[in-house]
């Protein structure tokens, strides 16, 4: 008996019964409603067993479906009494964990690109299998294509697959990660690469201000570039600074810890300049964003939107790197405490316990070392109406 195909069932009109094997039969009513049945014998008896319809219930589900019942009949188990639960596919249980994980993913590009590289490497190869379903050398082939021509998607790769399969483990009678050690010895070691973001020497930062100014781009692109080298902030803590978070008197920023890595709130004091290029920003918005984007007042700046303007400019970095600017400079021409110069960057310092009893956050250090910052980057650090009163 020939096998059912998707492109088959579409075509089929006539009212009848039409056999996939073993027992799985597409059923057309006179109205041309199709629906799924099973036909078994139990204990002598033949059972027709409706399995669901068409298109809802797929040719793919049906036949998984009849699987997992005379999988349960050949085990001595009842298969109506619960009614067999199905592992779902990769694809199904890879979507489940990406919902699952994406409120506690703070940056945009990383949730997209989480389900993308499986979309584009996993699913075309074991989307379709159930996750009980899949064994080591599955994985191996989605894997080897790719393990040395694209290394670093490749263990981007591998990691999803690990925690998808993690979830399976504790979900359906998958016993096994396997995509965990069992292919380690299957694939070729790979070296370790530790990727820097480009940075300027800060030498170089003043230029880099001057070159920023001095092109076409938008005033307000123009402004969140200078404050965020101004407080050695990251791209997304500037992106997203709001209005309310600013104190102009206190000449702090207080950042909340939901927009934070460690997710603990940070406080940056403001040098002059920092708060100069504040009082020019904060007229220009028409939203809680002191930094919107210029084409929609009520999104923030998008996150190409820096590194777009610095390679506009010729200038071979890229927005995060001017935190390594700051923090060389800090090392080598100041000097300010390790403590300062890593709390200034809102890293942790020290070992978990002697977090638990620094409770200072330097906070004084910091405005001390932030405005000699501000003074080394001379005249570039203000806003150009400042420099114009001058």
């Amino acid at each position: 008996m020939a096998k059912l195909s998707d492109r088959k069932i579409k075509s089929l009109k006539v009212p009848g019964r039409y056999g996939d094997g073993d027992g799985l039969y597409l059923r057309i009513t006179k109205t041309g409603s199709k629906s799924w049945i099973l036909r078994i014998v139990i204990k002598g008896k033949r059972t027709d067993k409706g399995l669901g319809g068409y298109p809802a219930v797929s040719l793919y589900q049906a036949r998984r479906k009849k699987e997992a019942i005379r999988s349960a009949l050949a085990n001595g188990l009842d298969p109506w009494e619960p009614e067999v639960q199905l592992a779902p596919t990769f694809r199904e249980a890879a979507v489940i964990v990406h919902e699952l994980n994406v409120p506690r993913w703070k940056n945009a590009k990383h949730t997209k690109s989480w389900i993308q590289t499986l979309q584009r490497h996993a699913f075309p190869v074991i989307g379709d299998k159930a996750v009980d379903q899949i064994g080591h050398r599955d994985v191996l082939s989605v894997l080897t294509p790719i393990w040395t021509e694209i290394p670093e998607n490749a263990r981007r790769v591998r990691q999803r697959m690990r925690t998808v399969f993690k979830w399976a483990m504790a979900h359906t009678s998958l016993d096994y990660n396997p995509a965990g050690e069992v292919v380690d010895g299957a694939l070729p070691p790979m070296p370790k690469v530790k990727n820097h973001m480009r940075a300027l020497p800060y030498q170089q930062v003043a230029d880099a201000l001057r070159i920023v100014d001095g092109g076409p781009s938008n005033v307000v692109t123009k402004l969140a570039f200078k404050f965020l080298v101004l407080t050695a902030a990251r791209s997304i803590e500037v992106r997203g600074a709001l209005c309310p978070e600013i104190d102009p008197e206190a000449r702090e920023w207080r950042i909340p810890g939901i927009r934070m890595k460690d997710n603990e709130e940070h406080r940056v004091p403001l040098s002059d300049q920092a708060a100069a290029v504040l009082s020019e920003a904060l007229p220009l918005t028409k939203s809680e964003l002191v930094f919107p984007s210029f084409h929609d007042n009520s999104k923030m700046l998008s996150e190409n939107a820096l590194s777009l303007m610095l390679r506009k400019r010729g200038i071979e970095a890229v927005p995060h790197g001017f935190r390594s600017s700051f923090r060389d400079w800090a090392a080598e021409q100041t000097s300010a405490s390790h403590a300062a110069m890593e709390l200034s960057l809102a890293h942790k310092v020290g070992s978990t316990v002697e977090q638990a009893y620094f409770r200072s956050d330097l906070y004084e250090q910091r405005r001390k070392l932030m405005q000699e910052w501000a003074d080394y980057l001379g005249e570039a650090a203000w806003p150009q109406s400042t420099m114009r009163q001058i």
